[in-house]
């Protein structure tokens, strides 16, 4: 019995330690990059080094923003003009 008691008090700590160490500490503020290309100005949206967002602001217009198409890297589309359509076709009208 005592030599239960010590087995499941070992691996009890050995659980919480790996536990413990398992868990990264994720940020809540994003990490902003800023930087100048040309006429306009990039900044880089990363949570944890994922870079999720880009927000590009010309010098001479409205800012917009580039988001992941999908879970590839180097694929971004502007959020303002998605390339789904969704149709509007009218069925009933009185």
């Amino acid at each position: 019995m005592r030599t239960l008691n010590s087995l499941l008090l070992a691996s009890l700590l050995a659980l919480s330690s790996v536990a413990a160490l398992a868990e990264d500490p994720v940020s809540a503020e994003p990490d902003v990059t800023i930087r100048q290309e040309g006429d306009r100005t990039v900044q880089e949206y990363r949570v944890n080094g994922f870079l999720y967002a880009i927000k590009v602001t010309p010098k001479n217009g409205k800012p917009y923003f580039l988001v992941r198409a999908d879970g590839s890297d180097g694929n971004f589309i502007r959020s303002d003009s998605p390339d789904m359509l969704i149709p509007a076709w009218e069925i009933f009208s009185w």
